[in-house]
């Protein structure tokens, strides 16, 4: 990966597109730092309670998942993934305006938020099918693994650069009394990266055309309400098909992980900023070492994928991430944080990793769209699930500390209850 180091990128050929690819992670990045990951930060500013603000960063997940069910018609229609990609990621980016509006106007309802962020979600999900299938074309196997490892890496060091400056931003409007218009500010930052990284992406060669499956007797010779809704059900059917199937313990086990890990993610920015009285300062470096961390482990992680495997990697990152929630009950002294974050971003590093390798070798490209459109709804159905119970708990408890505690340990179960899955999946044989 040494050309993608040296600054400017090749004129022609595939390491052109690696370096533009990588190009493309890094504004999306640095969008997700300064942008999605301080969406909850904005809701409490709003003055949402906690478990509003959990939902609302969760919640859309669903919309996304059931919109994106018609990116294998859409690529179809458009015969290209490309075309597809480029159109999602520009909606994605224009999703901002209306954070930008309420952050000016210093108000905004909760389903008004709702919504706008349902439409980022949906359109950042219904691009990732195709995006997954238009790379599995254009990236030789032999490269994927260390090729991802640096992509991701360099992401993850543009996720902290965005998630620093978003930091110091806010304290420094908090501070001067203009905090919703420093919001206003972060979200057109992350508005422009992400009009870059759609400008990464239509530069970007498309070696082949799509080759979905053949359609089916429901598809052919039907109008647009009808093969949408074919579509629709085509997907669901995925799903069935997808649990049951030779990878259906994998997938199972990391919808599993999602509803755990989400039982208690949603409501860790409330735990720092509203319970813990975390300054924006604080809440940064906690959550900023976390990327860090990723950052540092990946290059080690892509060596050690490529001798143990993606599936030796997800039992690495899927053991190590079982007891994270149980450190938060430990102190809220933020060195010590500091240090649990280094040791959660090493485990997320890995998990996610092999997340990513799995879907490249357990499908073809041949059905690589359909079969990330279907994981993606049963994933974003165990996210709000996940989220609605934790909040569920959350309420009924009260919304102190000992309710936040009774949440965090109910994750670390589920996370362990989740292992037996682990050790039932197998890859499937390659003909």
């Amino acid at each position: 990966m040494e050309f993608l180091a040296r600054g400017l990128p090749p004129r022609t050929g595939l390491r052109r597109d690696l370096w533009i690819s990588t190009a493309d992670a890094s504004a999306y990045s640095v969008m997700v730092g300064c942008g999605e990951h301080y969406i909850p930060a904005f809701a409490l500013a709003l003055g949402f309670g906690p478990v509003a603000t959990g939902l609302t960063a969760s919640a859309p997940l669903f919309v996304g998942a059931v919109v994106q069910l018609v990116t294998p018609l859409a690529v179809r229609r458009l015969g290209t993934n490309r075309g597809w990609v480029v159109a999602t990621t520009a909606v994605q980016a224009i999703s901002f305006l209306p954070l930008i509006w309420w952050a000016l106007r210093g108000r905004a309802e909760p389903w008004e938020l709702l919504i706008a962020v349902s439409i980022y979600w949906s359109a950042g999900m219904a691009g990732a099918p195709a995006w997954n299938a238009w790379m599995g074309t254009l990236i030789p196997e032999r490269m994927r693994t260390p090729y991802f490892a640096h992509r991701s890496r360099l992401g993850q060091f543009a996720v902290l650069a965005g998630f620093v400056a978003g930091g110091l931003l806010l304290e420094w409007g908090k501070r001067r009394g203009v905090l919703l218009p420093t919001f206003a500010v972060l979200f057109s930052l992350a508005a422009g990266c992400r009009l870059v990284s759609t400008l990464c992406l239509a530069a970007c060669r498309e070696l082949k055309p799509p080759t979905a499956e053949v359609p089916t007797d429901a598809h052919r010779g039907t109008g647009g309400e009808e093969s949408a809704r074919a579509g629709l059900a085509d997907a669901w059917r995925r799903v069935r098909a997808l649990a049951a199937g030779p990878a259906g313990t994998l997938v199972t086990y990391l919808w599993a992980i999602t509803f755990a890990c989400q039982f208690s993610g949603a409501y860790f920015s409330p735990y720092m900023l509203k319970d813990r009285q975390f300054s924006y300062l604080s809440y940064m470096l906690v959550v900023a070492v976390s990327f860090l961390a990723r950052a540092l482990v990946l290059p080690s992680l892509g060596r050690l994928g490529s001798r143990i495997g993606s599936l030796g990697l997800l039992w690495l990152g899927g053991l190590a991430i079982a007891p994270l929630t149980l450190f938060w009950l430990v102190s809220a002294d933020i060195p010590y944080l500091v240090g649990v974050q280094v040791v959660a971003g090493a485990s997320w590093a890995a998990y996610e990793l092999a997340v990513v390798l799995l879907f490249f070798e357990t499908a073809s490209h041949r059905e690589r769209t359909g079969v990330v459109t279907a994981y993606n709804l049963g994933h974003a159905v165990a996210w709000v699930s996940g989220a609605a119970c934790g909040g569920l708990l959350l309420r009924t408890l009260g919304e102190d500390r000992n309710a936040y505690y009774a949440v965090f340990v109910v994750s670390a179960i589920l996370r362990v209850a989740a292992i037996p899955l682990l050790r039932r999946v197998h890859l499937p044989q390659r003909p």
